[in-house]
Formats: C-alpha cells, structure tokens, sequence
C-alpha cells in the first residue's frame, strides 16, 4: 500500500510478500523488511526516501522506487536490488511516476497512471505495453503463480462501471473482461495459485470472488450494509479464507467452502427456493380465485422475492477484527499467514504490525494477541508488546 500523505510519520509505503511471510516498509529514509513469524526486523538500508518497496517471495530481490525527497531517489526510477549482494540488478526511468509495481518468478509489472509495462523478470526486457485509462490509485493485480501468470485491471474508459479485465501474462493476451461489479471497482486481489480473483467496488459492501481465466463467479460475500473504502483482500496460502480490510476500522475474515460443502448448502438452497416456490404460486392460484384481489398486483409479489433474493445471498464473515483505537481511520493491509495455528495479520499507516488469534471452530470476534510497531526512534512505543 503506498501511504504517501496518508501518513504523519515516517512510514509511506507498507506491503506483505507474497506468502505472507514478511513486510516490507517503506519510509522517508530507507526502506526495511520485517520477518512476520517470529516478528523481528531482517533488513533495512537508509539512503533515501523510497516510496515503493516489493519482495520476489523470499528471495534476496527486491524493487524499490524513490518517494523524490532526494534527486536521486526519483519516483520515476525503478531500482531492481539484490539485498544480500548489496548491489543493484538493474535501473529503470520512466517519464511519468511510477504508481505500483508487481512482480513474480517471471514477469515484472510497472503501473504509470495510463500505463503498465510488462517486463521478463529474468532479462528485464519489455515485452508489453499494455494502454489504460487514467488509474491515479494504480489499481491492479498480479497473479503470484508462474503458471497461472496473468495480471487484472480495469479496462480503458470505453467499458462498464465494475469491469474487470484479465489479461494473460505469458501470451500476452487479453482472455476476458467480466462484469464484476455495478459501480467502479476499489480493490484487486489473486490468489496464490492465480486460480481466484476477488474483487471490490467503491460501495465496499459486497466482495466477490471469480474464477481465473473463466470469470464465473465462485463466491459473494458481503462486508455490511453501509458504504466503506477497501484497502486490501487477500487470500490465505491454502485457499480456505479471504481477508479484506476496510475504512470501518474492521478486517473480515470469510470462509471460502470446498466443492462438497457448496454443493450441499447449493441443494439444501434449492430445496428452500422449491419449497417457497410452490409456496409463492399456491397463493398466487388461491387470490386469482378470490375476485377481491388485484392478480395483477399478486402476480408482480409473485416475482418480486426472485427479483431482489440476490441482496441475501451473499455470506457474512466468519470472523473480524476491530482495530485499538490507535489506529482508529488508519488505512491498513491484512493476511491470513500460513503458521500453525494461522493468525491474522494487520498493518496501519500509524505504524503498527497487529496479530489475532482466529477460532478456527466457532469463528466471531479476533483477539488481540501481539502488537509490534514498526517505527524506529520512537520511545514510547514498544517494538514488541504481547497483549
């Protein structure tokens, strides 16, 4: 996530890896990566101001691009670093900022406002230039996987609100635009296995997850009823949970349900729909008879539950957790990490690494178990403070 002004500290940009495994931290200084589990920092540098910092998994690569506070710290500069060898791979300089940047074991991808560039990791040469609407926000996804390696956004002004295009990395094709949403998307995100897309609009009440390249919907999940910005989705490693964070200060934890059990609550929903049916057409048959009533009026109620049933088909959560009141409006990322037993995983724009513990049984309420601050130089506030 790049915080940029969002942010009254040193912090400006903050970001999990792909498995979940550390943080990446940008500031007005440097940038450092932390480990999650057990938290501790691993690595940090302070040459710069570095507004965008994103980790290849686990590997010693890292991209970095500068927040401009020092000439030559360059928004427009892309700096590929190996952290062991302490050198630079490569540097790249565009002519607008560079917004994002996104990168697995075979593509790298650099998002401007109108522009992604899309790069071959191994010899860093542009394969493709993809043209976009204007995308201040650099909203964007791409998949982990090598295989499955294909990267979605929305597509040029032309389309629909709540369009999603997938585009294939590898062929270097566009392969489907879905109609995710009515209204402008917010978030992004793949699974690991680049299988899944889930998606979010600008209302942030309903969340819904695709499947990659096909786009037929899978799940939708509802987050609440009012409107509220998503800052991040995230699935776990295993595919079993979804996590999305958002402005009302409450990450969502949502239970993505194996083939079995959906086909279960998918007959046990068609045998209510049946049931409610004949229900529906038994009423309907016994006021026509009734010269009283209106049938235009009882056909239309007759249709009307079908018409608006989609607005209580999508599942609530399975658990959430409210963040303390020091990062009350904090933009935030979250994850599901992949330990024994996995925790859900937070970070704020204030600073703060946060784990909850999840009941994996009963679901509800997180708990607070461990806060960590990732600032330095701040003596009143603990690195690690166990709840």
């Amino acid at each position: 996530m790049n915080i940029g002004r969002k942010s009254n500290n040193e912090l400006l940009f903050i970001n999990f890896n792909h498995d979940f495994s550390c943080i990446s931290v940008g500031t007005r200084t440097g940038y450092r990566i932390y480990n999650c589990d057990p938290t501790g920092k691993c690595y940090s540098k302070s040459d710069g101001g570095v507004g965008i910092v994103e980790m290849l998994f686990c590997t010693s690569l890292v991209a970095l691009v500068g927040a401009g506070e020092q000439p030559a710290f360059s928004p427009r500069r892309l700096q590929i670093t190996n952290t062991k060898r302490q050198s630079n791979v490569c540097e790249l300089t565009f002519i607008t900022a560079i917004l994002a940047v996104k990168l697995n074991r075979k593509r790298l991808m650099v998002v401007l406002e109108e522009h992604i560039y899309v790069y071959d990791i191994s010899n860093m040469k542009l394969l493709h230039t993809i043209d976009t609407s204007p995308n201040p926000n650099a909203l964007c996804a791409l998949s982990p996987d090598s295989d499955n390696c294909y990267i979605a956004y929305p597509p040029n002004a032309s389309g629909a609100a709540g369009e999603l295009l997938l585009f294939d990395a590898i062929s270097l094709q566009a392969i489907n635009i879905l109609q995710a949403h009515k209204s402008p998307l917010s978030c992004i995100g793949f699974n690991y296995k680049g299988t899944m897309v889930a998606t979010a609009s600008d209302q942030g009440t309903i969340i819904r997850v695709f499947s990659v390249p096909t786009g037929d919907k899978l799940f939708q999940f509802r987050r609440g009823t009012t409107s509220s910005r998503i800052y991040s989705i995230a699935f776990n490693v295993e595919n079993t949970l979804l996590c999305v964070s958002s402005g009302n200060d409450t990450v969502h934890v949502f239970k993505l349900i194996s083939e079995e059990e959906k086909k279960t609550q998918d007959e046990i929903l068609e045998r209510r729909r049946s049931s409610s049916s004949n229900l529906r057409k038994h009423s309907v048959i016994s006021s026509l008879k009734n010269p009283l009533v209106n049938a235009a009026g009882s056909v239309g109620s007759y249709f009307l539950p079908e018409k608006i049933s989609e607005m209580w088909e999508p599942s609530r959560d399975f658990c959430f957790a409210k963040l303390p009141a020091e990062s009350k409006g904090s933009p935030n990322i979250c994850a599901v990490t992949s330990s024994s037993p996995p925790f859900l995983a937070v970070v704020t724009a204030e600073g703060w690494f946060y784990q909850y513990q999840m009941d994996m049984e009963n679901g509800g309420e997180c708990t607070l178990i461990r806060k960590i601050s990732l600032l330095e130089n701040d003596a009143d506030r603990p690195l690690a403070s166990p709840i």
